[in-house]
C-alpha cells in the first residue's frame, strides 16, 4: 500500500459503507481478469465489502497434486448433505483414502449412494500437510488476522479444503466471526446465493431460526417464514474452475457443487471488517445474556457465566478478542518498519483499527464488568503503547491521520 492509498483508506473506514440499496442498483458482481493493484482491491471491495470474482489467471501458476495424500492415513471431516442436524448437516471423520475410494463409487453410481452425499468439508491440510504446499494465498487475501492470530497460538487456523460431487452443498449461513472468506475451484463449478447483510432477518422462522435452506417451498408459508416475501433475489454467481470467489463480511450464502469439485477456502478478517467481528460479538453476548437473563440475579458470576457460554457456542468471548487484538498490535509494531509483504503504511492502518476497537472496548460495560487481571496486557496499556508507537515513526515515514 502506498502512502496515498494509506491516506485514502484512514478516511474512507470512517464513512458508512455503501448501503444495500446503492449496491443492488448495479445488481452484478465484478470479474477481475487483469492486473489489480492491492490498493485498489482494497478500496473498492474490502472497505466497501462488496464482492467480486477473480479469473483463473489468478490461479494458473498453482498445482495441486491430491494425489500425494492418498498415501496418507489422515482422518478428514466429512458432512452428510443428505441429513439435517439443526440447521447443518452432520459431520463423521473418515480416513482420507476412504472418502476417495467413496467418491469414486458415487460417481460410478449415477451420483448416488446408500451413504448419502458425502461432503468432505473444513479440512485443514494446509496445517496437517504443510510440506505438500499445493497453493499460495494471493497477496490480495494476506492481510489475515484471523490466521497470523491462530499460527501463533499454534492451535487452530480457518484454512480448508472442500472436496465434494456433484450435488453436494452447504446449507445457508453466514462465515465464523462474519469473516470474509476466499474461495478458489481447484477443479469443478459452484452455485453461490449470496444475500447482503441485513437480508438474512427476512428468512428466519417465528422462532428466530434462520432458513436451512433459502430455495425450499417452506419459505413460501408465511406461518412458518413471516417476512421470507420482504428478503430480495438472492445475488447469484457461477464459479468455474479456476475462479476465485471474494465473499465478503457478514454476507450470507449457500453454495451448491454443480460438478464434483475440489475448493481452497480461507475465512480472514482484518481492519475493514474487525469493527463487523466487533459488533457479531456483541450480539452474540446479547443473545447469550437474554437466554439466561432469568438467572442474572442469583449468580454472582452471571456476567462471566455469559462469557463461557458465549466462547463455546461462538468460539471467542470478550477477553481472548482483547488477546487477539494484543497479538496483531504487537506484530504491527515490532514490524513496523519490515513488513514488506503490504508495506509500512498497511501496518500504520491496521495500528489505528486495533487502537480504535480497543477503544470500542474500553467504553463496553460488559467488558469493564470483566476481570482484566487474567489478560497478558491491560488494554489501556496497549493502547498507549500503540499511539506512543505511531508517535514516534510519523516523523520518520509513516503519515497517521487521526
Amino acid at each position: 500500500m502506498d502512502r496515498e492509498a494509506y491516506r485514502n483508506c484512514c478516511s474512507l473506514v470512517k464513512i458508512t459503507r455503501q448501503s444495500y440499496e446503492q449496491f443492488w442498483s448495479s445488481h452484478f458482481v465484478d470479474y477481475i481478469d487483469k492486473e489489480l493493484s492491492y490498493s485498489k482491491f482494497f478500496k473498492k471491495y474490502l472497505l466497501p465489502n462488496h464482492p467480486c470474482m477473480f479469473s483463473r489467471r489468478f490461479t494458473e501458476d498453482w498445482n495441486p497434486n491430491f494425489q500425494k495424500l492418498l498415501s496418507e492415513l489422515t482422518p478428514v471431516p466429512v458432512a452428510n448433505c443428505n441429513a439435517k442436524e439443526y440447521n447443518a448437516n452432520p459431520k463423521q471423520v473418515m480416513p482420507f483414502k476412504e472418502f476417495i475410494h467413496y467418491w469414486k463409487e458415487y460417481i460410478q453410481n449415477g451420483h448416488s449412494s446408500p451413504k448419502g452425499c458425502l461432503y468432505l468439508k473444513d479440512w485443514h491440510m494446509a496445517r496437517d500437510f504443510p510440506e505438500h504446499n499445493v497453493y499460495s494465498t494471493p497477496v490480495f487475501f494476506t492481510s489475515d488476522w484471523l490466521n497470523e492470530y491462530w499460527d501463533t497460538l499454534e492451535v487452530d487456523d480457518y484454512r480448508f479444503v472442500y472436496m465434494g460431487p456433484k450435488g453436494s452443498w452447504t446449507p445457508f449461513h453466514a462465515d465464523v466471526f462474519r469473516s470474509y472468506s476466499w474461495s478458489a475451484n481447484i477443479c469443478g463449478r459452484k452455485k453461490w446465493l449470496l444475500y447482503p447483510p441485513g437480508q438474512e432477518e427476512f428468512l428466519r422462522d417465528t422462532h428466530g431460526n434462520l432458513a436451512y435452506d433459502v430455495t425450499s417451498s417452506e419459505l413460501r408459508d408465511r406461518g412458518l417464514y413471516p417476512h421470507s416475501e420482504e428478503a430480495c433475489q438472492p445475488l447469484e454467481i457461477i464459479q468455474e474452475a479456476g475462479e476465485i470467489i471474494f465473499v465478503p463480511s457478514g454476507w450470507h450464502h449457500q453454495v451448491y457443487n454443480l460438478e464434483d469439485t475440489i475448493s481452497i477456502n480461507h475465512n480472514w478478517l482484518n481492519g475493514c471488517n474487525i469493527d463487523i467481528m466487533w459488533q457479531f460479538l456483541q450480539n452474540e453476548l446479547s443473545s447469550v445474556q437474554k437466554e439466561i437473563d432469568e438467572w442474572r440475579n442469583t449468580m454472582d458470576s452471571w456476567h462471566q457465566h455469559c462469557q463461557v457460554i458465549m466462547k463455546a457456542c461462538s468460539g471467542i468471548d470478550y477477553g481472548e478478542f482483547a488477546s487477539f487484538l494484543k497479538i496483531i498490535a504487537d506484530n504491527r509494531m515490532a514490524f513496523l518498519n519490515t513488513l514488506t509483504t503490504l508495506g509500512p503504511y498497511h501496518a500504520a492502518f491496521d495500528l489505528q483499527r486495533v487502537a480504535h476497537t480497543i477503544e470500542c472496548l474500553l467504553c463496553n460495560e460488559d467488558f469493564k464488568r470483566l476481570d482484566h487481571s487474567t489478560l497478558t496486557l491491560q488494554p489501556e496499556t496497549m493502547l498507549q503503547q500503540i499511539r506512543d508507537t505511531i508517535q514516534s515513526t510519523r516523523g520518520q515515514h509513516l503519515l497517521y491521520q487521526e
